[in-house]
Protein backbone atom coordinates (compact mmCIF):
# COMPACT_ATOMS: atom_id res chain seq x y z
CA UNK A 1 0.00 0.00 0.00
CA UNK A 2 1.05 3.40 -0.65
CA UNK A 3 0.26 6.87 1.16
CA UNK A 4 -0.64 9.94 -0.64
CA UNK A 5 -0.20 13.22 1.13
CA UNK A 6 -1.71 16.78 0.07
CA UNK A 7 -0.81 19.86 2.55
CA UNK A 8 -2.93 22.32 0.99
CA UNK A 9 -4.13 26.00 2.40
CA UNK A 10 -7.40 24.90 4.06
CA UNK A 11 -6.47 21.24 4.71
CA UNK A 12 -4.50 18.23 4.81
CA UNK A 13 -5.27 15.63 3.01
CA UNK A 14 -4.28 11.76 3.07
CA UNK A 15 -5.36 9.05 0.56
CA UNK A 16 -4.82 5.15 1.24
CA UNK A 17 -3.57 3.42 -2.53
CA UNK A 18 -3.42 -0.25 -3.88
CA UNK A 19 -1.35 -0.14 -6.76
CA UNK A 20 -2.08 -3.93 -7.16
CA UNK A 21 -5.73 -3.53 -7.40
CA UNK A 22 -5.72 -0.19 -9.29
CA UNK A 23 -7.79 1.12 -6.61
CA UNK A 24 -8.24 4.32 -3.47
CA UNK A 25 -8.77 2.07 -0.76
CA UNK A 26 -9.33 4.92 1.80
CA UNK A 27 -9.18 9.00 2.13
CA UNK A 28 -9.37 11.31 4.57
CA UNK A 29 -8.36 15.07 5.68
CA UNK A 30 -8.42 17.44 8.83
CA UNK A 31 -8.80 21.45 8.53
CA UNK A 32 -5.89 23.81 8.72
CA UNK A 33 -6.10 27.38 10.81
CA UNK A 34 -5.30 30.44 8.29
CA UNK A 35 -4.01 33.31 10.18
CA UNK A 36 -4.82 36.98 8.16
CA UNK A 37 -3.48 40.30 9.41
CA UNK A 38 -3.36 43.27 7.05
CA UNK A 39 -0.89 44.34 4.11
CA UNK A 40 -2.38 40.77 2.78
CA UNK A 41 -0.70 38.78 5.69
CA UNK A 42 -1.44 35.14 5.56
CA UNK A 43 0.68 32.86 7.75
CA UNK A 44 0.20 29.08 8.94
CA UNK A 45 1.86 27.29 11.62
CA UNK A 46 3.82 24.18 10.64
CA UNK A 47 2.85 22.26 13.48
CA UNK A 48 -0.77 22.84 12.24
CA UNK A 49 -0.06 21.04 9.05
CA UNK A 50 1.54 17.80 11.60
CA UNK A 51 -1.41 17.49 13.30
CA UNK A 52 -3.51 17.63 10.48
CA UNK A 53 -1.28 14.94 8.78
CA UNK A 54 -1.81 12.62 11.87
CA UNK A 55 -4.97 12.98 12.39
CA UNK A 56 -5.68 12.67 8.34
CA UNK A 57 -3.27 9.21 8.14
CA UNK A 58 -4.90 7.22 11.01
CA UNK A 59 -8.51 8.08 9.74
CA UNK A 60 -7.75 7.30 5.98
CA UNK A 61 -6.26 4.30 7.21
CA UNK A 62 -9.31 3.43 9.12
CA UNK A 63 -11.12 3.54 6.35
CA UNK A 64 -9.15 1.30 3.95
CA UNK A 65 -9.51 -1.06 6.81
CA UNK A 66 -5.47 -2.00 6.74
CA UNK A 67 -2.73 -1.40 9.46
CA UNK A 68 -0.23 1.18 9.18
CA UNK A 69 2.27 -1.87 8.85
CA UNK A 70 1.20 -2.91 5.17
CA UNK A 71 2.27 0.80 3.91
CA UNK A 72 5.20 0.51 1.68
CA UNK A 73 5.65 4.04 0.77
CA UNK A 74 4.78 7.35 1.43
CA UNK A 75 4.93 10.75 -0.85
CA UNK A 76 3.90 14.39 0.13
CA UNK A 77 2.47 17.46 -2.01
CA UNK A 78 2.63 20.32 -0.79
CA UNK A 79 0.99 24.13 -1.26
CA UNK A 80 3.91 25.69 -3.09
CA UNK A 81 5.70 29.17 -2.23
CA UNK A 82 5.56 28.71 1.41
CA UNK A 83 8.64 29.82 3.29
CA UNK A 84 9.47 27.28 6.16
CA UNK A 85 12.76 29.11 7.79
CA UNK A 86 14.18 26.47 10.87
CA UNK A 87 16.41 26.54 13.29
CA UNK A 88 19.58 24.55 14.19
CA UNK A 89 17.29 22.37 16.22
CA UNK A 90 14.79 22.39 13.59
CA UNK A 91 11.97 24.44 14.90
CA UNK A 92 10.32 27.06 12.75
CA UNK A 93 12.27 30.85 13.64
CA UNK A 94 8.67 32.64 12.47
CA UNK A 95 5.14 31.25 11.08
CA UNK A 96 5.23 29.78 7.32
CA UNK A 97 4.33 32.82 5.29
CA UNK A 98 2.10 31.03 2.56
CA UNK A 99 2.17 31.02 -1.70
CA UNK A 100 -0.72 33.64 -1.06
CA UNK A 101 1.10 35.95 1.47
CA UNK A 102 0.93 39.82 -0.92
CA UNK A 103 2.46 41.63 2.29
CA UNK A 104 6.03 41.00 0.55
CA UNK A 105 5.52 43.07 -2.79
CA UNK A 106 7.40 45.42 -2.49
CA UNK A 107 10.15 43.94 -1.58
CA UNK A 108 9.41 41.70 -4.19
CA UNK A 109 9.43 44.49 -6.67
CA UNK A 110 12.60 46.14 -5.23
CA UNK A 111 13.83 42.30 -6.09
CA UNK A 112 12.88 42.27 -9.42
CA UNK A 113 14.60 45.53 -9.94
CA UNK A 114 17.71 44.75 -8.82
CA UNK A 115 17.87 41.28 -10.95
CA UNK A 116 17.74 43.67 -14.34
CA UNK A 117 13.83 43.41 -14.16
CA UNK A 118 11.82 40.85 -16.37
CA UNK A 119 14.74 40.37 -18.49
CA UNK A 120 17.08 39.48 -16.01
CA UNK A 121 15.19 37.50 -13.93
CA UNK A 122 14.22 35.25 -17.23
CA UNK A 123 17.70 35.26 -18.04
CA UNK A 124 18.67 34.64 -14.23
CA UNK A 125 15.56 31.58 -13.61
CA UNK A 126 13.96 31.50 -16.75
CA UNK A 127 11.04 33.17 -14.72
CA UNK A 128 10.01 36.48 -13.66
CA UNK A 129 9.61 36.61 -9.45
CA UNK A 130 6.41 37.20 -8.40
CA UNK A 131 4.92 38.13 -5.33
CA UNK A 132 4.18 35.18 -4.07
CA UNK A 133 7.43 33.26 -4.69
CA UNK A 134 9.43 32.68 -1.55
CA UNK A 135 12.13 34.72 -1.99
CA UNK A 136 10.67 37.62 -1.24
CA UNK A 137 9.54 35.94 1.66
CA UNK A 138 12.67 35.97 2.90
CA UNK A 139 13.55 39.41 2.17
CA UNK A 140 11.03 40.42 4.13
CA UNK A 141 11.95 38.31 6.88
CA UNK A 142 15.20 40.15 7.06
CA UNK A 143 14.00 43.63 7.27
CA UNK A 144 11.13 42.94 9.44
CA UNK A 145 12.15 40.14 11.81
CA UNK A 146 16.03 39.91 11.79
CA UNK A 147 16.28 38.04 14.69
CA UNK A 148 14.17 35.35 13.63
CA UNK A 149 16.52 35.85 10.21
CA UNK A 150 19.68 35.46 11.72
CA UNK A 151 18.42 32.46 13.41
CA UNK A 152 17.78 30.81 10.32
CA UNK A 153 19.68 27.22 9.42
CA UNK A 154 17.27 26.03 6.52
CA UNK A 155 15.22 26.98 4.53
CA UNK A 156 12.60 24.52 3.23
CA UNK A 157 9.32 24.59 1.58
CA UNK A 158 5.68 23.01 3.09
CA UNK A 159 6.58 19.71 1.32
CA UNK A 160 9.94 19.91 2.38
CA UNK A 161 9.43 19.72 6.27
CA UNK A 162 6.65 17.30 5.98
CA UNK A 163 9.93 15.20 4.33
CA UNK A 164 11.94 16.77 7.07
CA UNK A 165 9.44 15.67 9.64
CA UNK A 166 9.16 11.93 8.20
CA UNK A 167 12.57 11.31 7.32
CA UNK A 168 15.48 13.64 9.22
CA UNK A 169 16.44 15.12 5.60
CA UNK A 170 16.51 18.50 4.50
CA UNK A 171 15.64 17.49 0.28
CA UNK A 172 13.84 19.38 -2.40
CA UNK A 173 13.71 18.72 -5.92
CA UNK A 174 13.10 20.64 -8.85
CA UNK A 175 9.40 20.97 -9.45
CA UNK A 176 8.70 22.60 -5.91
CA UNK A 177 12.22 24.53 -6.37
CA UNK A 178 11.01 26.30 -9.36
CA UNK A 179 8.93 28.29 -6.89
CA UNK A 180 11.09 29.93 -4.60
CA UNK A 181 12.67 32.62 -7.17
CA UNK A 182 16.16 31.29 -6.28
CA UNK A 183 16.14 28.25 -8.98
CA UNK A 184 17.27 28.14 -12.58
CA UNK A 185 14.41 26.45 -13.57
CA UNK A 186 16.04 25.75 -17.53
CA UNK A 187 19.46 23.70 -15.99
CA UNK A 188 17.21 22.67 -12.19
CA UNK A 189 20.22 23.94 -10.13
CA UNK A 190 20.10 26.65 -7.10
CA UNK A 191 20.99 30.05 -8.60
CA UNK A 192 23.22 31.10 -5.86
CA UNK A 193 23.76 34.18 -7.22
CA UNK A 194 20.59 35.50 -7.20
CA UNK A 195 20.13 33.90 -3.61
CA UNK A 196 22.99 36.26 -2.43
CA UNK A 197 20.95 38.92 -3.62
CA UNK A 198 18.03 37.60 -1.33
CA UNK A 199 19.97 36.59 1.70
CA UNK A 200 23.46 38.04 1.78
CA UNK A 201 24.63 36.77 4.95
CA UNK A 202 22.95 32.90 4.61
CA UNK A 203 25.30 30.53 3.24
CA UNK A 204 23.31 28.19 0.72
CA UNK A 205 25.66 25.23 1.28
CA UNK A 206 24.58 24.97 4.85
CA UNK A 207 20.49 26.55 4.63
CA UNK A 208 19.31 25.55 0.96
CA UNK A 209 18.23 21.80 0.82
CA UNK A 210 19.89 19.26 -1.19
CA UNK A 211 18.41 18.72 -4.85
CA UNK A 212 16.95 15.45 -5.57
CA UNK A 213 15.67 14.11 -9.24
CA UNK A 214 12.00 13.08 -9.13
CA UNK A 215 12.35 9.13 -8.93
CA UNK A 216 14.77 9.91 -6.14
CA UNK A 217 13.88 8.57 -2.88
CA UNK A 218 13.61 11.29 0.18
CA UNK A 219 14.88 8.44 2.55
CA UNK A 220 12.73 6.19 4.60
CA UNK A 221 10.32 7.00 7.73
CA UNK A 222 13.21 7.92 10.50
CA UNK A 223 12.38 5.84 13.87
CA UNK A 224 10.63 8.10 15.82
CA UNK A 225 8.07 9.20 13.46
CA UNK A 226 7.74 5.55 12.37
CA UNK A 227 6.51 4.67 16.11
CA UNK A 228 4.23 7.39 16.02
CA UNK A 229 2.24 6.52 13.34
CA UNK A 230 2.81 2.31 13.44
CA UNK A 231 4.68 2.35 10.64
CA UNK A 232 7.11 -0.40 9.87
CA UNK A 233 10.81 -0.49 8.98
CA UNK A 234 12.30 1.24 5.76
CA UNK A 235 8.91 2.61 4.75
CA UNK A 236 10.27 5.33 1.80
CA UNK A 237 9.37 8.96 1.46
CA UNK A 238 9.52 9.94 -1.66
CA UNK A 239 10.70 13.04 -3.43
CA UNK A 240 7.31 14.49 -3.08
CA UNK A 241 6.99 18.04 -5.00
CA UNK A 242 4.21 20.87 -5.10
CA UNK A 243 0.35 20.52 -5.09
CA UNK A 244 0.67 21.96 -8.76
CA UNK A 245 3.33 19.02 -9.99
CA UNK A 246 1.65 16.18 -8.41
CA UNK A 247 -1.72 17.26 -9.22
CA UNK A 248 -0.47 16.59 -12.73
CA UNK A 249 0.77 13.26 -12.01
CA UNK A 250 -2.65 12.10 -10.41
CA UNK A 251 -4.49 13.79 -13.63
CA UNK A 252 -2.30 11.72 -15.60
CA UNK A 253 -0.87 14.79 -17.29
CA UNK A 254 2.78 13.45 -17.87
CA UNK A 255 2.77 14.00 -21.91
CA UNK A 256 1.93 16.55 -24.06
CA UNK A 257 -1.87 17.37 -25.21
CA UNK A 258 -3.65 17.33 -22.05
CA UNK A 259 -4.56 20.04 -19.77
CA UNK A 260 -4.23 20.10 -16.05
CA UNK A 261 -6.96 23.06 -14.56
CA UNK A 262 -7.33 23.40 -10.97
CA UNK A 263 -10.85 24.92 -9.08
CA UNK A 264 -8.85 25.03 -5.83
CA UNK A 265 -8.84 28.12 -2.95
CA UNK A 266 -6.49 29.31 -5.67
CA UNK A 267 -6.38 28.13 -9.31
CA UNK A 268 -3.87 26.68 -11.87
CA UNK A 269 -3.48 25.95 -15.53
CA UNK A 270 -0.37 23.80 -16.68
CA UNK A 271 0.11 21.46 -19.31
CA UNK A 272 3.36 19.16 -19.60
CA UNK A 273 6.29 19.83 -22.01
CA UNK A 274 9.40 17.94 -22.08
CA UNK A 275 11.50 21.00 -22.72
CA UNK A 276 11.89 24.29 -21.02
CA UNK A 277 9.18 26.95 -22.43
CA UNK A 278 10.61 30.42 -22.33
CA UNK A 279 7.50 32.60 -22.49
CA UNK A 280 7.60 36.57 -23.38
CA UNK A 281 4.86 37.31 -20.78
CA UNK A 282 6.38 37.55 -17.22
CA UNK A 283 2.87 35.72 -15.83
CA UNK A 284 3.74 31.97 -17.03
CA UNK A 285 5.93 30.40 -14.71
CA UNK A 286 8.04 27.81 -16.41
CA UNK A 287 8.33 25.26 -14.13
CA UNK A 288 9.99 21.71 -13.50
CA UNK A 289 7.14 18.98 -13.45
CA UNK A 290 7.94 16.51 -10.61
CA UNK A 291 8.47 13.87 -13.35
CA UNK A 292 11.66 14.95 -14.86
CA UNK A 293 10.27 17.34 -17.55
CA UNK A 294 8.41 20.94 -16.74
CA UNK A 295 5.22 22.03 -16.02
CA UNK A 296 4.86 25.83 -17.20
CA UNK A 297 1.60 26.97 -15.64
CA UNK A 298 -0.01 30.44 -14.30
CA UNK A 299 -1.75 30.55 -11.19
CA UNK A 300 -4.88 32.55 -10.17
CA UNK A 301 -5.31 33.53 -6.37
CA UNK A 302 -8.83 33.82 -6.15
CA UNK A 303 -11.23 30.70 -7.24
CA UNK A 304 -13.06 28.94 -4.46
CA UNK A 305 -11.58 31.56 -2.03
CA UNK A 306 -13.61 34.20 -3.40
CA UNK A 307 -16.98 32.33 -4.55
CA UNK A 308 -16.61 31.13 -0.35
CA UNK A 309 -16.93 34.54 0.68
CA UNK A 310 -19.66 35.34 -1.36
CA UNK A 311 -21.77 32.24 -0.87
CA UNK A 312 -20.78 32.69 3.03
CA UNK A 313 -21.93 36.65 2.77
CA UNK A 314 -25.26 35.43 1.86
CA UNK A 315 -25.23 32.66 4.36
CA UNK A 316 -25.80 29.77 1.43
CA UNK A 317 -24.74 26.13 1.24
CA UNK A 318 -23.37 24.70 -1.34
CA UNK A 319 -26.58 23.40 -2.83
CA UNK A 320 -28.47 26.18 -2.40
CA UNK A 321 -25.65 28.58 -3.95
CA UNK A 322 -25.22 26.45 -7.18
CA UNK A 323 -29.33 26.50 -7.33
CA UNK A 324 -28.73 30.29 -7.41
CA UNK A 325 -25.57 30.71 -10.40
CA UNK A 326 -27.72 28.05 -12.42
CA UNK A 327 -30.73 30.22 -11.79
CA UNK A 328 -28.91 33.34 -13.56
CA UNK A 329 -28.18 33.47 -17.16
CA UNK A 330 -25.08 33.68 -19.01
CA UNK A 331 -23.16 37.18 -17.95
CA UNK A 332 -24.92 37.64 -15.00
CA UNK A 333 -27.52 40.50 -16.49
CA UNK A 334 -23.96 42.77 -17.06
CA UNK A 335 -22.77 42.16 -13.45
CA UNK A 336 -18.88 41.79 -13.79
CA UNK A 337 -16.94 40.62 -10.91
CA UNK A 338 -12.71 40.86 -10.79
CA UNK A 339 -12.76 38.63 -7.85
CA UNK A 340 -9.58 39.76 -6.43
CA UNK A 341 -10.10 39.52 -2.44
CA UNK A 342 -6.45 38.09 -2.09
CA UNK A 343 -4.52 40.95 -4.54
CA UNK A 344 -4.01 38.63 -7.96
CA UNK A 345 -0.66 36.75 -9.49
CA UNK A 346 -2.73 36.48 -12.74
CA UNK A 347 -3.37 39.40 -14.28
CA UNK A 348 0.03 40.36 -12.13
CA UNK A 349 -2.07 43.13 -9.33
CA UNK A 350 -0.55 41.80 -6.06
CA UNK A 351 -2.24 44.54 -4.06
CA UNK A 352 -5.40 44.70 -5.97
CA UNK A 353 -8.93 44.56 -4.39
CA UNK A 354 -12.35 43.12 -5.70
CA UNK A 355 -14.56 44.97 -7.79
CA UNK A 356 -18.01 44.76 -8.71
CA UNK A 357 -19.00 46.37 -11.76
CA UNK A 358 -22.16 47.09 -13.57
CA UNK A 359 -24.53 47.21 -11.18
CA UNK A 360 -28.06 48.60 -11.63
CA UNK A 361 -31.84 48.63 -9.49
CA UNK A 362 -32.35 46.10 -11.75
CA UNK A 363 -29.42 43.69 -11.87
CA UNK A 364 -27.88 43.52 -8.34
CA UNK A 365 -30.04 40.28 -7.11
CA UNK A 366 -28.29 37.16 -5.31
CA UNK A 367 -28.23 34.77 -7.97
CA UNK A 368 -26.65 37.53 -10.59
CA UNK A 369 -23.73 38.00 -7.86
CA UNK A 370 -23.69 34.56 -7.44
CA UNK A 371 -23.25 33.99 -10.70
CA UNK A 372 -21.12 36.42 -11.55
CA UNK A 373 -18.17 35.68 -8.88
CA UNK A 374 -18.33 32.08 -10.72
CA UNK A 375 -17.50 33.49 -13.86
CA UNK A 376 -15.29 35.72 -12.70
CA UNK A 377 -13.00 33.56 -11.29
CA UNK A 378 -13.42 31.42 -14.51
CA UNK A 379 -12.45 33.83 -16.85
CA UNK A 380 -9.05 34.62 -14.78
CA UNK A 381 -8.35 31.13 -15.56
CA UNK A 382 -9.32 31.54 -19.44
CA UNK A 383 -6.93 34.60 -19.52
CA UNK A 384 -4.22 32.42 -18.27
CA UNK A 385 -4.86 29.94 -20.59
CA UNK A 386 -4.40 32.15 -23.74
CA UNK A 387 -0.76 32.94 -21.98
CA UNK A 388 0.50 29.52 -22.03
CA UNK A 389 -0.30 30.10 -26.37
CA UNK A 390 0.85 26.83 -28.20
CA UNK A 391 1.51 24.84 -25.41
CA UNK A 392 -2.29 24.85 -25.07
CA UNK A 393 -4.21 25.98 -28.19
CA UNK A 394 -4.10 22.10 -29.93
CA UNK A 395 -5.05 20.67 -26.31
CA UNK A 396 -8.12 18.25 -26.91
CA UNK A 397 -9.49 17.74 -22.86
CA UNK A 398 -9.14 19.58 -19.50
CA UNK A 399 -8.99 17.41 -16.88
CA UNK A 400 -10.23 19.40 -13.63
CA UNK A 401 -9.40 19.03 -10.56
CA UNK A 402 -10.18 21.20 -6.39
CA UNK A 403 -13.19 21.59 -5.24
CA UNK A 404 -14.81 23.46 -7.55
CA UNK A 405 -14.74 20.63 -10.20
CA UNK A 406 -17.15 18.82 -7.87
CA UNK A 407 -19.64 21.13 -8.91
CA UNK A 408 -21.68 20.26 -12.61
CA UNK A 409 -22.85 23.78 -13.06
CA UNK A 410 -19.21 25.21 -13.16
CA UNK A 411 -17.74 21.97 -14.80
CA UNK A 412 -20.48 23.11 -17.61
CA UNK A 413 -19.06 26.76 -17.27
CA UNK A 414 -15.64 25.44 -18.04
CA UNK A 415 -16.23 24.05 -20.29
CA UNK A 416 -18.67 26.76 -22.27
CA UNK A 417 -16.10 29.60 -21.38
CA UNK A 418 -12.91 27.69 -22.51
CA UNK A 419 -14.63 25.90 -25.84
CA UNK A 420 -12.89 22.87 -24.60
CA UNK A 421 -13.90 19.61 -23.07
CA UNK A 422 -14.14 18.89 -19.48
CA UNK A 423 -13.35 15.86 -17.48
CA UNK A 424 -12.64 15.03 -14.06
CA UNK A 425 -10.65 12.07 -12.29
CA UNK A 426 -12.44 10.24 -10.05
CA UNK A 427 -10.72 11.83 -7.10
CA UNK A 428 -10.85 15.34 -7.84
CA UNK A 429 -8.06 15.92 -5.03
CA UNK A 430 -5.52 14.63 -7.70
CA UNK A 431 -2.21 15.67 -5.61
CA UNK A 432 -2.52 13.25 -3.11
CA UNK A 433 -3.57 10.72 -5.43
CA UNK A 434 -0.24 11.94 -7.39
CA UNK A 435 1.66 12.02 -4.56
CA UNK A 436 0.91 8.16 -3.98
CA UNK A 437 1.75 7.40 -7.53
CA UNK A 438 5.26 8.97 -7.45
CA UNK A 439 5.55 7.00 -4.27
CA UNK A 440 5.12 3.66 -6.09
CA UNK A 441 7.33 4.99 -8.55
CA UNK A 442 9.69 5.63 -6.49
CA UNK A 443 9.47 2.31 -5.03
CA UNK A 444 9.37 0.21 -7.84
CA UNK A 445 11.59 1.92 -10.54
CA UNK A 446 13.92 -0.52 -10.29
CA UNK A 447 11.89 -3.19 -10.84
CA UNK A 448 10.95 -1.82 -14.62
CA UNK A 449 7.81 0.35 -13.25
CA UNK A 450 7.16 3.22 -15.29
CA UNK A 451 5.30 6.46 -14.39
CA UNK A 452 3.16 5.92 -16.84
CA UNK A 453 1.72 2.31 -16.18
CA UNK A 454 1.09 3.62 -12.86
CA UNK A 455 -0.72 6.57 -14.40
CA UNK A 456 -2.68 4.27 -16.63
CA UNK A 457 -3.26 2.00 -13.29
CA UNK A 458 -4.37 4.40 -10.75
CA UNK A 459 -5.96 7.74 -13.19
CA UNK A 460 -9.36 6.93 -13.27
CA UNK A 461 -11.79 9.68 -15.32
CA UNK A 462 -15.05 9.62 -14.45
CA UNK A 463 -17.77 9.61 -17.37
CA UNK A 464 -20.46 11.02 -15.68
CA UNK A 465 -18.37 14.65 -14.54
CA UNK A 466 -18.02 14.93 -18.54
CA UNK A 467 -19.15 18.28 -20.12
CA UNK A 468 -18.91 19.00 -23.70
CA UNK A 469 -19.32 22.66 -25.08
CA UNK A 470 -22.65 23.90 -25.56
CA UNK A 471 -21.85 25.78 -29.11
CA UNK A 472 -24.32 28.97 -28.22
CA UNK A 473 -23.15 29.50 -24.86
CA UNK A 474 -19.92 29.22 -26.28
CA UNK A 475 -20.75 32.06 -28.62
CA UNK A 476 -22.32 34.36 -25.63
CA UNK A 477 -19.70 34.17 -23.25
CA UNK A 478 -17.32 35.57 -26.11
CA UNK A 479 -19.11 39.20 -25.44
CA UNK A 480 -19.01 38.41 -22.06
CA UNK A 481 -15.27 37.42 -21.70
CA UNK A 482 -14.51 40.77 -23.74
CA UNK A 483 -16.27 42.54 -21.17
CA UNK A 484 -14.44 40.84 -18.48
CA UNK A 485 -10.94 41.62 -20.16
CA UNK A 486 -12.10 45.34 -20.54
CA UNK A 487 -12.68 45.79 -17.05
CA UNK A 488 -9.21 44.20 -16.56
CA UNK A 489 -7.24 47.04 -18.81
CA UNK A 490 -9.23 49.47 -16.88
CA UNK A 491 -8.47 48.40 -13.97
CA UNK A 492 -4.18 48.10 -15.15
CA UNK A 493 -4.59 51.66 -16.06
CA UNK A 494 -6.16 52.60 -12.57
CA UNK A 495 -9.38 53.66 -13.88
Amino acid sequence: MYIGVDCGTQSTKVVVVDIERGAILGEASRPHRLDEGENGRREQAPSEWLAALKGAFFSALERAGISAEQVRGIGVSGQQHGMVALDADGAPVYPAKLWCDTETSVQNSELVARLGGEAGCLEKLGLVLQTGYTASKIVWLREHQPDAYRRIDSLLLPHDYLNFWLTGERVTEAGDASGTGYFDTRTRRWQLDVFAEIAPELDPQRVLPRLLEAHEPAGVVRLLAARELGLGDDVVVSSGGGDNMLGAIGTGNITPGLITLSLGTSGTVCAYSPEPVICDNAMVANFCSSTGGWLPLICTMNVTSATTRIRELFGLDLATFSEQVASAPVGADGVTVLPFFNGERVPMLPEASADFLGLTSLNTTQANLCRAVVEGATFGLRYGLELLGDLTAGASQIRLIGGGANSPIWRQMVADITGTEVICPEITDAAALGAAIQAAWCDQRSQGVTLEALCQRMVHLDAQSLAEPNLARVEAYQDVYTRYTQALKQRHQGV
